[in-house]
């Protein structure tokens, strides 16, 4: 017997709709890091939602449960990765992302913030979020973009700032300290930019922490 969804349990539900069409998983996860991050840690949406979606085998089901086991942090991501395992996998593979190499620009004293760019890599296709961390308001991050064009970005980033090369697990423990502060005050102006990324941002943190995907 299906479950009763509310509204905004069925919007989640139809936002998964395009997931088993697309071919990049970078659009999977920023399709779905836009979609369901204000919900992220509603663990009582997130209940119903994976046992609807664990009930109802589909396509749509098997891409939505997948996206979410690697996107959602703590509990929630654990019943949808569970749940995903027994349906057909999806074409896209967000298991294979990897790391390439992260720089820092330091602009405190100037203008404020640190810029931060970490790539990454499916396949043999590149991609690259760019940070911007403001030291002077309590080292939030106040705009993350991701671009494809990598090359391009690191050079406009170093007609702007001096860069230099730090290890990806130095860059993301920066950026985690970033984050947890970001959670802790939801209510500040921040960009629609570091909303809309913020699970896939989070996602990278934990895995070049070695933490367990989120």
């Amino acid at each position: 017997m299906r479950t009763r969804l509310t509204p905004m349990q069925q919007a989640v539900v139809d936002a998964g709709r395009p997931l088993p069409q697309l071919t990049d998983p970078l659009d999977v996860e920023l399709q779905v890091s836009a979609m369901v991050g204000p919900f992220a840690r509603n663990e009582e949406l997130w209940e119903v939602v994976v046992r609807h979606l664990e009930k109802v085998p589909s396509r749509r089901s098997a891409a939505l449960l997948t996206a979410l086991g690697h996107l959602l942090p703590g509990r929630p991501g654990t019943w949808a990765k569970e749940a995903a395992a027994h349906q057909e996998p999806p074409r896209w593979d967000l298991a294979g992302l990897r790391f390439g190499e992260c720089w820092i620009g330091d602009r405190s004293i100037d203008a404020g913030y640190l810029a931060l760019l970490c790539s990454y890599a499916y396949g043999d296709v590149p991609h690259a979020m760019v940070f911007m961390v403001d030291e002077i308001n309590g080292s939030l991050t106040r705009h993350a973009f991701l671009t494809r064009q990598v090359d391009e970005a690191l050079s406009r980033l170093r007609d702007e700032v001096r860069l230099e090369l730090i290890t990806p697990e130095a860059a993301h423990w920066l950026l985690s300290r970033s984050y947890d502060r970001f959670e802790r005050r939801p209510a500040l102006g921040f960009g629609v930019d570091v909303h809309q990324t913020r699970l896939v941002a989070r996602r990278r943190i934990a895995l070049a922490m070695n933490c367990v995907a989120v």
